[in-house]
């Protein structure tokens, strides 16, 4: 038995595979950027979407190494690089600029008393919210030149009992944004990807579904708004850690015994040991992103 039940990943590109596959309806560009490397999909038919196994839209991978272990200097250039990625995404899909007219509203998901799933709530308790500016300071609010941001961490279900989808469709009814950003921490099929990786893409996102508690799709169908995603890969199952040592020492097939093994280590879920000083970093990274994309001078914020 091959391996390729046991490559669960919430990254597109592991799904799309070499970034040399050719699938009619689907395209792929690259460029770096000193030491990162930026990919973009764009799945443009159902029948590129079947075989790709992802939705149509497009998806912008981010490979920078170890996120938390990048100097200020690097961190600021991938900071500016994610900011311009989610401006342009965001005007391209409201097809209005990101003015003193422009809602955005970001969801942090995730449960924030696990350290690897805390990433969303972590970059909401970062941001600067604007929003309540618009509406009591005005003449604050257009010196700041900034977007009307507002967010909320709506935790999970096992905390609240409320669906993400429930909680983040009567939100977006009453603040009415252009644009919802949702924020969320995602599993990976490689232990390289970890920290290292982060995905921008604008057909929103399946909260749990990396780690098999699928959950109501948060995107525009559900929503009646365009939904940008940001995720990082901060776990993986422990059955992917048995994969790549294996693949490291030349083997792709297992017997059945081993297969009854895995299966069972597909329910665990394992995170670098560095996982609080991980979720710090990239927290703070995304926050810091969305405040020069749409905070205007608020951008220089510093949590």
């Amino acid at each position: 038995m091959r391996f390729e039940e046991y490559e669960r990943s919430d990254l597109a590109c592991e799904n799309f595979g070499s970034r040399s596959v050719h699938t009619d309806g689907a395209h792929f560009t690259e460029r770096c950027v000193g030491r990162f490397r930026i990919g973009r999909w764009r799945i443009c038919t159902e029948s590129a979407a079947w075989e790709l196994k992802k939705p149509i839209g497009t998806y912008v991978t981010f490979e920078c190494g170890k996120i938390e272990c990048l100097s200020q200097t690097e961190n600021e250039a991938l900071c500016r690089l994610l900011a311009g990625e989610l401006k342009g995404m965001a005007e391209r899909l409201t097809q209005k600029e990101t003015n003193g007219d422009f809602g955005v509203f970001v969801a942090g998901l995730g449960n924030a008393e696990l350290t690897a799933d805390a990433i969303g709530p972590k970059t909401v308790s970062r941001l600067t919210a604007t929003r309540h500016l618009r509406e009591f300071e005005r003449r604050l609010f257009r010196a700041v030149g900034c977007a009307s941001i507002s967010a909320i961490a709506p935790g999970v279900l096992g905390q609240t009992g409320i669906e993400t989808l429930e909680l983040l469709r009567g939100a977006v009814r009453y603040v009415r944004p252009d644009v919802v950003i949702v924020v969320d921490a995602l599993a990976a099929r490689s232990c390289e990807r970890l920290a290292s990786t982060i995905q921008v893409s604008d057909v929103g996102i399946e909260p749990g579904s990396g780690v098999g508690n699928h959950r109501a799709a948060v995107d525009r169908s559900t929503l009646g708004v365009p939904v940008i995603s940001i995720g990082v890969h901060t776990v993986v199952n422990s059955a992917t850690l048995v994969y790549d040592a294996l693949r490291e020492a030349g083997i792709d097939r297992i017997d059945d015994s081993l297969h009854r093994v895995l299966k069972t280590g597909k329910s665990f879920f394992v995170s670098p040991k560095e996982s609080d000083l991980i979720c710090d970093r990239v927290s703070t990274l995304l926050a810091k992103a969305m405040g020069l994309a749409f905070g205007g001078e608020l951008a220089t914020y510093d949590a």
